[in-house]
């Protein structure tokens, strides 16, 4: 891949950290942009406008997930395996907010702790291909690596990797976020009143009832103590909201990276929780040369063909001085591979001592496609590795502090199974993703109640 020419030294000492010091290192699944000289104006140009995000956020984020570590929270961080442009509407974007809110609502109900919200959204623009070329009728183009980087539509022209829709993504993620932080302001959070958040899955969802009861116990249970003590609970008028994405775009990435004088310490202010994934992982690669340095809490993917001395590797690299709320370890082995897997990488983790939080991907493990090429998950997989991850977490003495879900607050038809059944024939019907299959609204709530009842014992 070609990098920004006048960015960094690539003579830099390997202790020495710059926001643009990934680029002296391979980088993995990057894009090729032909007009380097435009990518170097793209990324200048981002490094001038305003952050998506701020520091002190970023730090309250870092804060809770620490409590999470210590049992006392969990995560629940879920949304679009991919975001589009053409998606970034009012609707989507407050279906999304929905399907967080409720999803906590009952989780905060079943597992009596509070629940830290993280959409995969404003920032989740790119995504890691297993091949750099896609061959239709005989005609090879790149891949389509999301909207960040390049069009979907299958022409030449379409599939050359444009710096501008960096600018774009940007746009599209600032727009997003600062979208949210207005509803939240606005009390659309108001746990006093769920109803702002009922999508049409309650009218008619075998678990509508389930959830009235408790959205109606929680609403008592409020009006009762505000009552008996005379003032409202300021922290059930607000539920945060914090936007993480996938950290593959090491362009954008580093061009919102600052260092703030009065915390000393660099920021990607992209994002609140950047992550990587394992096919970027690599320890001498330009992703985690470029996570070391930041200071925002970050997450790693682990699956099936980690060792326990890459994942401790990792652990010293980017967690050195053990700070609490600082590293993420998202294990997506699948449900077949996750009991035989997961013990392993826990040992490892509790040789070196270090703080980790483990969230459970259930969903990347579990791809499957059908016979006419579609790919999609089975709701009953989905199902089994969260099952599986906690009784591995709670028989090696750990905690499961979180989960990381792909879905959405439509109606799509991406994954088979749950309450209604849904076939590989139903999948036609309503599958509008453009990378990965999600988990419908009705099939994410499903998610949420078995988890209000998983983690008993723990």
């Amino acid at each position: 891949m070609k990098s920004c020419s006048n960015t960094v030294s690539k003579t830099v000492p390997k202790n020495e950290w710059h926001p643009a010091s990934w680029q002296s290192r391979e980088a993995l699944q990057q894009a090729s942009y032909p007009d380097t000289a435009e990518l170097d104006r793209v990324v200048a140009d981002l490094s001038r406008l305003p952050p998506i995000t701020t520091s002190w956020e970023i730090d309250d984020l870092k804060a809770h997930i620490a409590s999470a570590q210590r049992g006392e929270a969990f995560v629940l961080q879920g949304g679009d395996c991919a975001e589009t442009f053409d998606e970034c509407t009012s609707e989507n974007i407050v279906a999304k907010l929905k399907i967080l809110l409720q999803m906590s609502l009952v989780m905060i109900y079943g597992l009596k702790k509070p629940v830290i919200r993280v959409g995969r959204m404003a920032g989740q623009y790119a995504k890691p291909r297993s091949a750099n070329t896609e061959t239709r009728d005989g005609v090879t183009l790149p891949s389509f690596r999301g909207d960040l980087i390049n069009h979907r539509g299958f022409t030449a022209d379409e599939r050359i990797p444009d710096p501008q829709l960096i600018l774009r993504a940007y746009e599209r993620s600032a727009l997003t976020l600062n979208f949210v932080r207005s509803l939240i302001d606005g009390g659309f959070a108001d746990l006093h009143h769920p109803e702002y958040w009922d999508l049409d899955w309650v009218s008619h969802s075998p678990a509508a009832a389930e959830y009235h009861t408790i959205v109606s116990s929680i609403s008592d249970s409020l009006d009762f103590l505000e009552t008996v003590s005379g003032r409202q609970f300021h922290r059930t008028q607000r539920a945060d909201i914090y936007a993480s994405h996938e950290g593959l775009h090491l362009h954008y990435e580093q061009a919102q990276t600052r260092f703030l004088d009065r915390r000393e310490r660099w920021y990607n202010l992209t994002t609140h929780f950047p992550w990587i994934g394992m096919r970027t992982a690599q320890l001498d690669g330009a992703h985690i040369e470029y996570f070391r340095g930041i200071a925002n809490p970050v997450g790693v993917k682990i699956g099936p063909g980690m060792t326990t001395q890459w994942l401790q590797g990792i652990i010293a690299a980017l967690n050195p001085n053990n700070e609490l709320g600082r590293l993420t370890l998202i294990h997506r082995f699948g449900a077949k591979s996750v009991e035989e897997h997961l013990p392993d990488m826990i040992r490892a983790v509790k040789e070196v001592g270090s703080p980790v939080l483990w969230v459970c991907d259930p969903m990347h493990g579990n791809t499957e496609t059908t016979s006419d090429g579609t790919k999609t998950r089975r709701f009953e997989n989905i199902v089994a590795e969260l099952e599986s991850s906690f009784k591995v977490h709670a028989a090696m003495g750990s905690h499961l502090g979180g989960v990381h879900l792909e879905l959405t607050g439509e109606n799509v038809t991406e994954c088979t199974g749950g309450a209604r059944g849904l076939t590989d024939a139903d999948l036609a019907r309503a599958y509008k993703s453009t990378v990965d299959p999600r988990l419908n609204y009705e099939q994410a709530m499903e998610i949420a109640m078995r988890i209000a009842g998983l983690n008993t014992g723990q």
